[in-house]
């Protein structure tokens, strides 16, 4: 008697999946830390007037963008448009309210930053209306977007 057999059949040996995790868990991080979220898909025209002192916005998470322009889709002396988020406001009484929702998660509005990225050709009067609904419920911190001159 012998304590090894001869001519026996040798199974295929299963693969080593010990750094399987580690591997998982490298993409996972990777990918956390490489993607940028998207902020907004701008429904509006936006040219921006050019500064020579812009300073750029630091902390990004404590303010809240409205845009205003005139709608991309527009016909030739179409009015121009508030958008809020993702969408376009019928009006700018709107935007009160649209600033109070926002602060109902987390924040007054008074602590929150409003930035108001306005296209060039814009007029002064819608600018202002926004400006006015928005010192109707104390959100005095106001910035106006600009790009920097090179």
């Amino acid at each position: 008697m012998s304590k090894f057999k001869k001519g026996g059949k040798k199974g295929i040996p299963g693969v080593n999946t010990s750094a399987l995790p580690d591997i998982i868990f490298m993409l996972l991080f990777f990918f956390m830390v490489a993607t940028t979220m998207k902020e907004v898909e701008l429904q509006v025209t936006l040219e921006k007037p050019v500064a020579n002192q812009a300073i750029p916005i630091e902390d990004k998470d404590n303010v809240d963008f409205i845009y205003i322009g005139f709608p991309i889709d527009a016909e030739e002396g179409t009015e121009p448009r508030i958008q809020l988020d993702d969408r376009l406001a019928p009006d700018y009484t709107v935007v009160s309210l649209w600033k109070e929702q926002k602060a109902r998660e987390g924040k007054t509005p008074f602590d929150i930053v409003t930035s108001l990225k306005v296209d060039e050709n814009v007029g002064m009067r819608i600018v202002s209306n926004v400006k006015e609904e928005l010192r109707d419920i104390d959100a005095i911190k106001i910035n106006y977007s600009a790009d920097q001159t090179k």
